[in-house]
C-alpha cells in the first residue's frame, strides 16, 4: 500500500481534498505520519532511514524510528478490531511504554495527538507530564514542531503560553480540542469525563512514572463512551505506583506494553550507552532504567525490593509445630482503610490468610479479633503475642480486649523502638524486622488479589535516613499524597514483628487436649 501523495509537493489548498485524504488514515497512523508531514523536502525531520518493509510499503526514503513504525501499526490494529461506529462505546485502547533514555517519547506524543486531532472530529484530549517545566517546554513544545509542519496546521489553533496550553479546531474550539494540563494532584478534575461519546476521548501521559496516582484514577472516568485511547510513557524510575502496575503488575493484562531498549533505536548515542554499561554493570538499576528500558531490581528509595517480595511468595512453607501463633491488627482510621487481622504462624503467613474488613466500629473489630482467637483455640493452638496498632481508633479495640481479659501488646507505630541505631521509630523498626525475616525464610499468600495488593503495598513505600543514619519509612500521608493506597495488609503482617516471642511448649493441634473448657463468654455476659 501507498501513501497517496498526488501533490505532496505542492501543497493541497482545498480543505475537501485534504480531509477526504486525510480521511483516508482513520485507521493507519502510521500513513498519517507519513503523508502529514514533508518528510522528502525537510532535511531537520530527516533523522531515520525507514526500513525495506516500510519504504517499500509507503514509497519514503525517511520517517520515524523501527519501534515507532511497529508502535503505530499495532495501533492501527487495534483501532481496526474494535471497529468503532460513532454511537457505541468501545473498549478503550491502552498502551504502556517503558524505556531508557533518548528514544523519541516527546516525537511519537505529537504524532499521536495529531493524528486523533486530525481523523477524529470533535474528539477532546488532554496531555500531561511529571512537572509542569517538562509539560510547557518538552512535551507540548514538541507538539508545537509537528504542528507547523503538518499539513493540517491551518485547521487548529496552538497556544503554548503559561496556563493555557491547548490545540483547538478554528471552527468549533470548545468541541475539538486537546489540551496540556499539569498534572499536580489538586488538578485532577481537569482529567475527568471528556464527553466525546461520540468520538475519542484520549489521554496522554509523558514521564508517567511520576504522575500521582489520583490523576490515573480521575482519568478512568473518561473510558466509558466513544473511542477511548491512553497513551503512557516513561523511564522505569519507580518500580511502585500505577505506572508500574500498568507495564508489570496487575494492570498489565489491559495495555499493550512495550520496553524499549535504547540502544537499539536509531537516534540515541551509543557510545554514551557503553560507557554506562562498562562504568555501571549491564545488570545493575542504573543501566535497567537508563538504557534498557526496564524497571530497578530495588528502586534507589525503596524499602523492600521486588525479587525479595517474589522469594517470599514462591517459598515453599517449612511446618514448625513448635512455632508460635502471633496475630497482628490494623484497625482501619479512614473510610477507604481496611481494618486487617494476620495470623503468623512461625514463618508461615500463607496458610491461615489475613481478613480484611472495612467500616466497622471499635466494638466490631474487637469481636472480629476474638473469633480469630477462637478459631486458632479450637485447633489446639493458643495465641502467643496479640499485636494491635494502638494508635487512633485502634486505642479503642486495645482497651476492650483488655477489658475482656485478653493479653493484647499495644503497638505504637510512633513509639520508640528497641534498635534506637538503627530505626527512628517502632513501626520503622517492625517493617525492617519483616524485611529481614523475608530474605530467607517468611512464606506469603501466593493467590490472586492477595498477592498483587501485598506485593504492591510492600514495595511501593520509600525511606530515607535521619542524621543519625537511622531508617525513617516513608509517612502514610506521603505516601497518600503520592497517589498509594494505605498498606493495611503490609502494616498487619509487620505488627506481628513487633516482639520476639517464645516458642510453644506444646506442638501445634497438641494444646487441644489441655485446654480448659468454659462456658463463659465475656462478649456475651452482662455484669
Amino acid at each position: 500500500m501507498r501513501t497517496p501523495k498526488s501533490s505532496r509537493q505542492q501543497r493541497l489548498t482545498s480543505d475537501e481534498i485534504l480531509a477526504d485524504a486525510i480521511s483516508f488514515y482513520y485507521a493507519d497512523p502510521l500513513g498519517h505520519v507519513l503523508f502529514s508531514y514533508p518528510w522528502d523536502s525537510d532535511p531537520s525531520i530527516q533523522m531515520v532511514k525507514l526500513s525495506p518493509r516500510y519504504r517499500d510499503r509507503f514509497g519514503c526514503a525517511w520517517g520515524p524510528d523501527e519501534w515507532a513504525c511497529e508502535f503505530l501499526d499495532d495501533l492501527g490494529r487495534e483501532i481496526r478490531d474494535r471497529g468503532f461506529d460513532g454511537i457505541n462505546p468501545v473498549k478503550p485502547i491502552q498502551f504502556a511504554t517503558v524505556s531508557g533514555h533518548g528514544i523519541g517519547k516527546s516525537t511519537i506524543v505529537a504524532w499521536l495527538i495529531k493524528f486523533i486531532m486530525d481523523t477524529r472530529p470533535f474528539c477532546k484530549g488532554v496531555v500531561t507530564a511529571m512537572t509542569s517545566e517538562q509539560l510547557r517546554t518538552k512535551t507540548w513544545a514538541e507538539v508545537g514542531k509537528w504542528h507547523r509542519r503538518s499539513l493540517t496546521e491551518h485547521w487548529f489553533n496552538y497556544t503554548s503560553g503559561r496556563g493555557a496550553m491547548s490545540l483547538t479546531h478554528r471552527d468549533y474550539p470548545q468541541e475539538w480540542r486537546c489540551d496540556a494540563q499539569t498534572s499536580r494532584e489538586e488538578n485532577s478534575e481537569s482529567f475527568a469525563g471528556l464527553h466525546a461519546a461520540n468520538s475519542t476521548p484520549f489521554y496522554v501521559f509523558d514521564e508517567a512514572s511520576g504522575i500521582p496516582e489520583k490523576i490515573f484514577e480521575v482519568r478512568e472516568g473518561g473510558t466509558t463512551d466513544g473511542e477511548p485511547m491512553i497513551f503512557d510513557f516513561g523511564n522505569g524510575t519507580r518500580n511502585s505506583g500505577r505506572f508500574y502496575e500498568e507495564c508489570v503488575g496487575r494492570f498489565r493484562d489491559n495495555f499493550r506494553v512495550r520496553s524499549i531498549d535504547s540502544r537499539s533505536v536509531s537516534i540515541t548515542n551509543k557510545e554514551r550507552f557503553d560507557q554506562w554499561v562498562k562504568d555501571y554493570g549491564e545488570d545493575s538499576d542504573f543501566v535497567r532504567v537508563r538504557v534498557k528500558g526496564e524497571f530497578p531490581k530495588a528502586g534507589s528509595l525503596q524499602f523492600i525490593g521486588n525479587d525479595l517480595t517474589t522469594d517470599a511468595f514462591e517459598r515453599e512453607v517449612k511446618r514448625d509445630r513448635y512455632a508460635p501463633l502471633v496475630i497482628g491488627v490494623d484497625v482501619a482510621r479512614f473510610g477507604d482503610d481496611s481494618t486487617v487481622i494476620w495470623p503468623r504462624i512461625g514463618d508461615d503467613a500463607r496458610s491461615f490468610p489475613p481478613r480484611q474488613f472495612k467500616g466497622l466500629d471499635t466494638v466490631q473489630v474487637t469481636t472480629r479479633v476474638v473469633d480469630v482467637v477462637r478459631e486458632f483455640r479450637a485447633l489446639g493452638m493458643e495465641c502467643k503475642g496479640l499485636f494491635v496498632d494502638g494508635g487512633g481508633l485502634g486505642a479503642g479495640v486495645v482497651d476492650q480486649l483488655n477489658n475482656l481479659g485478653y493479653v493484647v501488646f499495644d503497638v505504637q507505630f510512633g513509639g520508640r523502638p528497641a534498635d534506637t541505631s538503627a530505626y527512628r521509630y517502632k513501626g520503622d523498626e517492625m517493617w525492617g524486622r519483616m524485611r529481614d525475616r523475608m530474605r530467607d525464610h517468611l512464606c506469603l499468600p501466593n493467590v490472586g488479589n492477595i498477592r498483587q495488593e501485598l506485593m504492591s503495598q510492600l514495595t511501593a513505600r520509600e525511606y530515607g535516613y535521619t542524621l543519625k543514619g537511622q531508617i525513617n519509612l516513608e509517612s502514610k500521608s506521603d505516601m497518600k499524597d503520592r497517589g498509594l493506597p494505605s498498606p493495611d495488609l503490609a502494616d498487619a503482617l509487620c505488627l506481628t514483628f513487633a516482639q520476639e516471642v517464645a516458642a510453644s511448649r506444646t506442638p501445634f493441634g497438641a494444646q487441644q487436649a489441655t485446654t480448659v473448657q468454659s462456658e463463659y463468654d465475656p462478649l456475651n455476659s452482662t455484669f
